[in-house]
């Protein structure tokens, strides 16, 4: 009987710690970092157009294109496709990704396109590029816009994040700060 007392009291025990406890620290925690808990929204007159964190489906020519997502930017259902590059399904989905971005970027060569910009992330939320990504698609962003090309070059340069302490990471653009600012151009 002593057993089960014992045990039932761990677990309550274990309940507590785990199951709230932990939790409410981890909260605690992340109100200490509150541009970071709550995916960072990012304001536009006073109204959320998006959040840093997370990314966005652009897919007008008019902006600059993220990432693909499986999950179709779903912040609650995060995750990837699990595909790996010999199944036939995926390649097609790959394939017609290409497809799709050449007809729209006709200037540009397939062995040009970054992988990135044809595989989903991890999380398919990503809301970077690397500023190779970014600069492959400045041709038909500045036709759309009737803007110089090297002005968008010195946009995403200017936006270019290095990693930490120049070693932890690649350079990066967030395409939601970037198609921002590329609506404040004139």
């Amino acid at each position: 009987m002593q057993i089960i007392i014992r045990s039932f009291l761990l677990s309550a025990v274990l309940l507590g710690l785990c199951g709230f406890g932990y939790p409410l620290l981890l909260r605690a925690v992340a109100l200490l970092v509150p541009d970071k808990a709550d995916g960072s929204p990012v304001r536009l007159n006073g109204r959320i157009v998006g959040f840093k964190h997370i990314g966005q489906n652009f897919m007008a020519d008019r902006y600059f294109n993220g990432r693909p997502s499986v999950v179709n930017y779903n912040a609650g259902a995060a995750g990837a496709s699990n595909a790996g590059a010999s199944n036939p399904d995926y390649l097609k989905v790959v394939q017609a990704r290409i497809d799709t971005f050449l007809v729209r970027n006709p200037t540009v060569q397939k062995a040009d396109i970054p992988a990135e910009l044809m595989t989903a992330s991890g999380s398919g939320l990503d809301p970077d590029l690397s500023p190779e990504s970014a600069l492959v698609q400045v041709t038909r962003v500045a036709r759309v816009r009737h803007l110089p090309e090297s002005q968008l070059r010195q946009l995403i340069t200017g936006l270019t994040k290095m990693p930490a302490l120049g070693i932890f990471g690649m350079p990066t653009v967030n395409v939601l700060e970037l198609n921002m600012a590329l609506d404040q151009l004139k």
